[in-house]
């Protein structure tokens, strides 16, 4: 398969540049960094999630609310306090009222902060509010 292609015209001879084999190949890359992309939104925070034999994976729209180790919170990448847990997750819910809040908390985490969380989701309104485990096998 030639990349070339003659083409005779009234100027003489040309030479034409054959595009289906770079549209081939746009297409190929294209598919790849789709398919090795992550569509997964984290809660902007590296914790490490404790496992769970039972994990199961949320089918709904959720709110993430992070916890590291040493007890700070993360909404969306950046630092909150527990007092505007709140009012984030009650403006999530108003836009999607059938949606959930998934607390990643880090295994080394303290209960204390987790159920603080929890306690100020549910105040907001929230009824499904998980607990994120990554699944051991």
């Amino acid at each position: 398969m030639s990349c070339y292609r003659y083409v005779r015209s009234s100027r003489g001879r040309g030479v034409d540049i054959n595009m289906a084999p770079l549209i081939d190949m746009i297409f190929i890359l294209l598919i790849f960094f789709i398919v090795t992309s992550s569509f997964v939104r984290d809660a902007g925070v590296e914790v490490e999630r404790p496992g769970a034999d039972t994990a199961q994976t949320a089918d709904r729209p959720t709110i993430q609310v992070g916890i590291t180790e040493n007890g700070s919170i993360h909404m969306d990448g950046e630092p909150v306090d527990i007092r505007s847990v709140r009012p984030r997750v009650a403006a999530f819910l108003a836009g999607s009222p059938e949606g959930g809040v998934l607390v990643v908390a880090d295994r080394s985490s303290r209960t204390d902060a987790v159920i603080r969380v929890i306690d100020q989701c549910r105040l907001a309104g929230a009824e499904n509010v998980g607990i994120a485990a990554r699944n051991p096998y």
